[in-house]
């Protein structure tokens, strides 16, 4: 693989694992901590969860294709392979799965905010799940970034 496929490689993983980080870790909590208005804090940082999760989805189809390029079926014995599948599944079942159901809760129960609606606890649980699935998908960012760093370049 030529150097500047690797080189882009490298970058879209720092990319994916950092915006996840920086959203998930930084922006979203300084958001709610600042803003006075939660339904505005949770639109924005939903925004931002969904640019996060469609870059991760877009890095990952090309992390997917440059290890198939370059081990052809051999990827399947890739700890990379399978860190980086994992990561999309989650990216996947987030977006177009988990968060789908709490955007209907929010809809579900206007006027009110949802957390002031007798929906609060479908609402919390369904957020619960997915702040899970997004913790264990930032570990595992931390482990492809590990694993990127000690196996062979791309």
């Amino acid at each position: 693989m030529s150097r500047f496929l690797s080189g882009l490689y490298s970058v879209a993983i720092v990319m994916w694992v950092g915006a996840m980080w920086t959203v998930g870790y930084m922006v979203a909590p300084v958001l709610f901590a600042t803003l006075s208005d939660r339904g505005l804090a949770g639109i924005l940082a939903g925004k931002l969860f969904g640019l996060v999760a469609m870059l991760g989805i877009a890095v990952a189809v090309f992390l997917i294709a440059s290890l198939l390029f370059r081990r052809g079926l051999q990827v399947f014995r890739d700890r990379v392979f399978w860190v980086v599948l994992a990561m999309l599944l989650m990216t996947l079942v987030g977006h177009f799965g988990i968060q789908p159901v709490m955007a209907q809760l929010k809809a579900d129960a206007l006027p009110r905010e949802v957390m002031q609606s007798v929906l609060r606890d479908r609402f919390a649980t369904w957020h619960g799940i997915s702040s899970v699935l997004y913790l264990i998908q930032s570990v595992l960012g931390l482990a492809l970034i590990l694993l990127h760093g000690r196996g062979p370049r791309p």
